[in-house]
């Protein structure tokens, strides 16, 4: 019986609840230790009658090992990692170290996760499972980010997940947007009736010192009554429960101790293991039963001894003598060498040093490079780095965080990499070793939009190796300018540009077409800088050598935007969407799906756009990639901007604005810019849209020009218009797009006197036709027939305005749609016979944008396994979704999917 925590029970019960329902919920616990975080989880246990129940455990000295929490959790369940689609089990297979060798194509940290919510899932087909984590804030980094991670996207899954972490006295848990519930100390009414329950024979003056010394703490309470000194202490309520634990330990017999201390000491507690080294020390399986009858170990299930609290590890370790420490990891480093186990031996051999040992540090060494062989990287990593701890020669030091920060690179785990490279970079004296790891450090930099940083790093490192490697020393010259870029330094830009060229670089001609570029996009370019920019774009795709890796290739899908070549971009990213999700390669992915969308709207496939959008922005948000982020919250803006939605524009405008980053910024200035012409502000459209352009980094906005040019001739002032019609034609004359052509002698017609504009018009609709963008056909359809209804062509006028009407409907297009009705209007049709092309039935239109990526790819014959791994959901998800989409589209199963119009 719990006492005082009614509402915390009633939490957990509705949990429960929920997951024996088919929903998959997450709860985190928090409070001070002692205050009934694991009580709480023991009641979860016992109450989840009919459950598989999964218990793990963050250990303090084992904090360090990538993936140590995840494989205690999962320890019964491993050979189920085999059913896993192929990617995902490669992936948790080298996290966990099981197995041969699984060949991978690069580290990402997220498909681990992934892994995780499926393996997940497919227990909880058989019976609904609750996942119970204790002491969380111990977590080994990689451990946590994976179970958090698989947390945030459960949905339909009969999956629970409870963690409980301290809040005091101990590393942070941070778990945004989980729900938590925090413990609080026991009112007087319940601790007085916990402590009368368990110490009934205590004087009446020591039951109120214990009232008042444990302050509601429930392990306080049970544990201070047999703790010898209670009077006038001051401790905490964590460091007397400690001290009540260490006294109960200090009064085992020794062999008792050995034993309590190896549970406490290895992070499996396998039995085998335990025993084996407790009869190295003496101790044997007869000296674990005064420990247990003490309440403090227990055996498991599933094999396993443990410590019956976390705070019982805490004393054991604590309290032990150094000696006994050192000779516990000996002992246990000794068993696992013979049972083969060469990861935990060479763990604890590390442990059982206490200064720098080249012997123990070989060891580790050697033990990471076969680890690296099996492709554990994340574990080798880490030998890598404790390796480097125990280094007296600084050489070698050096030479093992390096090692460390590159595996923890290709495990995906950027932040540790570039942590250790910094520090690798001071004990090493090769510049050739160091340029390798700057790449490291500057490349995280420049993702995370520290782009002055980053072109710092990397100038000055391309420098230093300009003679020893002149090839590495052009690659980081070329990223070095893509980071000024995007700080908006182009002096910068032109000046590496010099530089590779005094250098006699082998892509020294990249790095003067990459000034090119950038001189071209700015809107306020010279022509010849403007032509020189897209020739020199079409030089840097054409160099297939530039692609050393996977972001090089999205940056070439990129490159396909800016010179208009909008098919190219979206099949470009469809081929490498298709690749990364094969591979699962997640964080990859957000980047092409950002490429994406912005291809699939300006080519009037909003829906498809919005799918890609607000999956990639769960993403980036799942894989923290902020900047990319940031880009795809501007892309839905500029959607909501075009439907006429101000409130969602205007949010998803916010934080670009904020930031200050071009592209990013520019496009959501342009989206709000072209909220106000769609809403008839014509001022205030002009006035943002000058900014815009003007501004000291206008990258991007070369698109905004034609909005400005209709602003500011609806505003009554032409002027401005003049050279931004001037600069997008001279753009859409060296890109040759017809739609972009089309867009150019539209502006012209604006700006043209009468006798001259019906003939450009006329030409804009022709070259429209020939493809490319439905938005801008359809406003160069609306102004044409404005024109001509203002020529008093009533006829000639309702032509075109039909035809807009027909697209900015079919796109959503709310207030154009509205403009094409008043001009209808005006034009002498009834509003009633404006609106009768409206009628078509738009299915996908019901569902959202995940239902519809779902119900695709049903329709085109793929299981919910596939679909799965497609999308990252689970099967279980994946079925919810066609669930509900089922009703929306009027069908009772998939077999009618590929009868439906979908697109």
């Amino acid at each position: 019986m719990l006492h005082g925590r009614d509402e915390e029970l009633a939490a957990i019960d509705r949990l429960l609840g929920q997951v024996r329902e088919g929903r998959g919920r997450t709860l985190v616990l928090r409070g001070e230790a002692g205050i009934g975080k694991t009580a709480l989880l023991d009641h979860a246990a016992a109450e989840a009658s009919g459950m598989r129940v999964l218990r793990g455990t963050g250990v303090e000295y084992e904090s360090g090992m990538p993936y140590a929490g995840l494989h205690m959790l999962l320890s019964g369940h491993l050979d189920r990692i085999d059913s896993l689609p192929g990617a995902q089990a490669r992936a948790l297979r080298n996290a966990l170290n099981i197995g041969a060798r699984q060949d991978t194509d690069g580290g990402d940290r997220f498909l681990v996760g992934l892994a995780v919510l499926t393996l997940l899932a497919d227990l909880a087909e058989e019976r609904p499972l609750l996942c119970l984590v204790d002491d969380a804030h111990w977590l080994d980094g990689p451990s946590a980010e994976a179970l958090l991670f698989a947390a945030r996207r459960l949905e339909a899954e009969p999956v629970g997940l409870l963690f409980a972490a301290r809040d005091m006295d101990a590393p942070e848990f941070p778990a945004p947007g989980l729900p938590e519930v925090r413990l609080r100390g026991l009112d007087r009414a319940a601790a007085t009736e916990l402590l009368a329950r368990h110490a009934a024979e205590l004087p009446r003056h020591v039951h109120h010192e214990i009232l008042a010394a444990a302050m509601g703490n429930p392990l306080a309470l049970l544990e201070l009554p047999g703790l010898r000194t209670q009077a006038h202490d001051a401790s905490s309520a964590y460091e007397r429960i400690r001290r009540s634990y260490a006294e109960k330990i200090a009064a085992l017999p020794e062999p008792s101790r050995t034993l309590l201390l190896l549970v406490a000491v290895d992070d499996a507690g396998g039995i085998p293991a335990i025993m084996g080294a407790a009869e190295r020390l003496g101790a044997s399986v007869d000296d674990l039963e005064p420990a247990e009858r003490r309440g403090l170990l227990r055996p498991t299930a599933d094999g396993r001894l443990e410590v019956r609290h976390p705070i019982v590890r805490t004393a054991a370790y604590g309290g032990a003598p150094l000696n006994l420490r050192i000779a516990a990891h000996r002992a246990l480093a000794e068993t696992y060498r013979e049972r083969g186990d060469h990861c935990h031996h060479a763990w604890h051999l590390s442990r059982s040093v206490t200064g720098p040992d080249e012997a123990v540090a070989a060891v580790l060494e050697s033990t990471a490079c076969a680890e690296r062989e099996t492709g554990g990287n994340a574990s080798a990593a880490a030998m890598y780095e404790s390796a480097a701890a125990l280094s007296p020669d600084p050489a070698a030091r050096g030479r093992r965080l390096a090692a460390a920060a590159r595996a923890y690179a290709f495990a995906g785990l950027t932040e540790r990499a570039v942590e250790l490279a910094a520090r690798a970079e001071a004990d090493l004296d090769d510049p050739v070793a160091r340029a390798d790891l700057t790449l490291i450090r500057a490349s995280l930099a420049d993702e995370q939009d520290r782009t002055k940083e980053a072109y710092r790093m990397f100038a000055e490192t391309a420098a230093s190796v300009a003679e020893l490697d002149p090839r590495l020393s052009g690659y980081l010259f070329f990223q070095a300018a893509g980071a000024a870029a995007n700080a908006g330094d182009y002096a910068a830009v032109d000046a590496i540009a010099t530089r590779g060229t005094e250098l006699d670089l082998p892509n020294a001609s990249h790095l003067r077409a990459l000034s090119r570029v950038f001189a071209g996009q700015n809107p306020l370019a010279a022509p010849g800088d403007m032509t020189g920019g897209v020739a020199a774009l079409r030089e840097l795709m054409a160099a297939m050598n530039l692609c050393f890796g996977p972001r090089d290739r999205v940056r070439v899908a990129l490159w396909h935007i800016l010179i208009g070549d909008l098919e190219g971009a979206a099949e470009t990213a469809a081929e490498l969407e298709a690749r990364y999700r094969a591979q699962g390669a997640i964080g990859l992915l957000a980047p092409i799906l950002m490429i994406r969308a912005r291809a699939r709207l300006m080519l009037g496939h909003h829906r498809d756009a919005r799918t890609a959008a607000t999956e990639g922005l769960r993403i980036a948000a799942d894989t923290g990639q902020h900047r990319i982020r940031v880009y795809l919250e501007t892309v839905l803006g500029l959607l909501a901007a075009i439907e006429g939605d101000e409130e969602r524009c205007t949010e998803l405008t916010e934080e670009a604005l904020a930031r200050a980053v071009p592209p990013s910024s520019v496009h959501a200035a342009a989206a709000r810019g072209l909220l106000d012409l769609g809403l008839g502000r014509h001022e205030a459209a002009l006035s943002r849209l000058s900014d815009v352009v003007s501004g000291p980094n206008p990258q991007g906005a070369i698109a905004s020009l034609p909005d400005l040019v209709e602003a500011a001739v609806r505003a009554g002032r032409p002027e401005p218009a003049k050279d931004a019609a001037e600069w997008y034609t001279a753009w859409a004359r060296q890109i040759g797009r017809p739609w972009a052509q089309a867009i150019a002698l539209r502006c012209a017609a604006l700006l043209a006197p009468d006798d001259a504009a019906d003939a450009l018009f006329a030409q804009a609709v022709e070259l429209h036709r020939k493809g490319g963008t439905p938005f801008e056909r359809a406003r160069t359809e609306l102004l044409y027939g404005e024109w001509l209804r203002r020529s008093r062509r009533r006829n000639d006028a309702r032509a075109q305005l039909h035809s807009a009407l027909e697209a900015f409907e079919r796109l959503g297009a709310a207030p154009w749609a509205e403009r094409v009705r008043t001009e209808l209007r005006a034009a002498g049709e009834s509003l009633a016979a404006a609106g009768a092309d409206a009628g078509r039935d738009d299915l996908a239109a019901r569902l959202t944008p995940q239902e519809l990526q779902v119900v695709r790819l049903a329709a085109a014959g793929l299981s919910n396994r596939e679909i799965g791994a497609q999308l990252f959901l689970s099967p279980r998800t994946v079925g919810y979704h066609l669930y509900k989409a089922y009703p929306k589209l009027g069908v009772a199963s998939r077999g009618e999917l590929p009868h439906l119009d979908l697109t």
